[in-house]
């Protein structure tokens, strides 16, 4: 799903777009045991609880793309007979009226997802009737003829609030404040299936992890039956390793730095796109070239891409690029240069030491001060 199609079924997430018709909700103590289970129409729920619920369930489709959501592929022999697709397909088809299916999907997440704590597990059933669009790409509510059904999962931490004093207005005095357990913002979810061109892709999962280095491999494994991605964080430690061990002994400052700038260009360039830029071995290859790498030393970068992220994976240029900043590091001293102007700072070789060489043109700070010499 790219970033349009992601707004489009957060936006359903309203009394007036609603398109959920059932909810479904499991407690789980941190002994891993269901304390209290939810079953219901969404539609009967009061007012208030509902605007509550759909806050929690923009939350599980908020984020950065690929980094807090993630779309997954089902490997295929998990769309063979008794694999998770159709274990998800059956959650789905059957309107999460089937009880026997929902304590096996809850059974599930409770033997798979890692949390000392408490939390609270829930599911809903919707169908949304996808507006047609004319010509010029405006929406013709009255000319549906896709239904998007799917659900969606959102687990979310349940945590006592902090203790404290408190105001009562009935008594008038400052007293002991009472403590409740408090439903929070979801720290894992997904998807299915994902809402693609307009309609349903039932061959992919839309994942959401508040903490983008904390994916639960076991949850996406044995629940959800998708292959483990790279994280944000270890996608930009893989693309520095295939650099170094391309490059080895001639990683040369000045190429390093062209590739800062060619990839926060490429980025630049493609910001308004609704897919996140994806970037393929051929890509990374011409990245390298581009940049300044020899080519002997890209003879061995194809074997290197293959050993780190695999021959048909792809690499995000958001997670591998530092839009932030421009760091350079010696054992002794740290130099962070705004990334637009790399060019400020080079290398050269004075008195035979090898040295940093900053560019000053017109104002120097030391600790607050302003230098004048």
């Amino acid at each position: 799903m790219n970033k349009k199609e992601v707004l489009e079924i957060r936006k359903q997430f309203t009394p007036e777009n609603c398109a959920i018709t059932r909810i479904c909700g499991c407690y789980v103590d941190h002994e891993k045991e269901k304390k209290t289970e939810l079953k219901k129409a969404f539609l009967s729920l009061p007012e208030e609880e509902a605007f509550k619920y759909f806050d929690i369930f923009k939350h599980t489709l908020s984020g950065t793309l690929g980094k807090n959501l993630i779309n997954m592929d089902f490997p295929l022999e998990q769309e063979a007979s008794g694999g998770t697709q159709e274990f998800l397909l059956k959650l789905r088809d059957s309107k999460l009226e089937d009880d026997l299916i929902i304590e096996e999907f809850y059974d599930r997440i409770i033997d798979n997802y890692v949390y000392a704590e408490n939390y609270y597990i829930i599911l809903i059933h919707a169908v949304y009737d996808v507006p047609g669009k004319s010509s010029d790409g405006m929406e013709m509510f009255d000319a549906s003829d896709t239904v998007y059904e799917h659900i969606l999962c959102s687990i979310c931490p349940v945590n006592l609030t902090k203790a404290g004093l408190t105001y009562n207005a009935e008594t008038n005095h400052i007293e002991d404040r009472i403590r409740d357990w408090i439903v929070e913002a979801p720290a894992k979810g997904f998807l299915f299936p994902t809402f693609q061109d307009r309609s349903s892709n039932i061959h992919s999962i839309l994942y959401y992890t508040k903490k983008p280095e904390d994916i639960q491999p076991e949850l996406i494994a044995n629940v959800l039956g998708s292959t483990i991605p790279l994280t944000a964080g270890d996608q930009k430690t893989t693309f520095q390793t295939i650099i170094s061990d391309t490059l080895g002994d001639e990683c040369d400052y000045e190429v390093i730095r062209n590739i800062h700038d060619n990839l926060n260009e490429m980025l630049e360039e493609t910001k308004e796109e609704p897919e996140p830029l994806k970037l393929c071995k051929p890509d990374v290859r011409r990245l390298l070239a581009k940049s300044g790498v020899p080519e002997e030393r890209l003879e061995s970068f194809d074997k290197e891409f293959e050993e780190t992220v695999g021959e048909k994976n792809t690499l995000l240029a958001s997670n591998i690029a530092s839009v932030k900043t421009f760091q350079i590091e010696t054992p002794d001293v740290i130099v962070k240069v705004n990334p637009e102007r790399s060019d400020l700072v080079e290398t050269r070789e004075i008195d035979g030491r090898r040295c940093l060489v900053i560019a000053i043109d017109d104002h120097l700070e030391v600790n607050g001060i302003e230098i004048h010499k």
